[in-house]
């Protein structure tokens, strides 16, 4: 199978405008590099804690979550019980298996993809607020938050995954 080059580096994104795109290239890079980093784990790698930080499982859990609530920031709508519940419990061990966990991040991703195409770009200075307290942001500002948040925790849960395989 070919190496593709990165997401960004294959062209512009039919129908999306390129002030748009990054979010969307962002959330293509976490699945292509999770998937990869994570396929040769085993369910106890997945779930393992090394050093006591966090497992690649929190890590996928968190994206998924993370990316599920700033989208409802961004559609102006504030979290239901149902989400703090989940962000609660993204540490706690469950029965999820790798493809589970990653098949819930790409869910997450695909709803905010419907989100992000359906965004007119003019909006993107759009005031928006954020947890409890409100804090002020933009549309911009989120998806800005949301692109750069996926990254950082791919690169822990890819860095989680060769600890747990090392210390095997």
């Amino acid at each position: 199978m070919p190496v593709l080059p990165e997401p960004w580096l294959r062209g512009p994104i039919p129908g999306v405008h390129p002030v748009l795109a990054p979010i969307l290239y962002a959330f293509q890079q976490a699945r292509e590099d999770l998937d990869r980093h994570t396929a040769p784990l085993t369910r106890a790698q997945i779930w393992a804690t090394p050093y006591g930080r966090g497992s690649v499982a929190f890590h996928l859990r968190h994206i998924a979550g993370s990316t599920d609530r700033l989208m409802t920031y961004l559609r102006e709508r504030q979290l239901t019980g149902e989400q703090l519940a989940m962000l609660a419990a993204e540490a706690e061990p469950a029965e999820l298996s790798r493809e589970q966990l990653l098949s819930a991040m790409d869910q997450a991703f695909r709803e905010a993809e419907d989100v992000v195409r359906a965004l007119d770009p003019s909006t993107l200075a759009a005031p928006r607020t954020v947890g409890r307290q409100h804090l002020p942001t933009t549309i911009a500002g989120l998806l800005t938050h949301i692109a750069e948040h996926t990254a950082r925790h791919v690169g822990q849960a890819i860095s989680a995954a060769k600890l747990a395989q090392a210390a095997v």
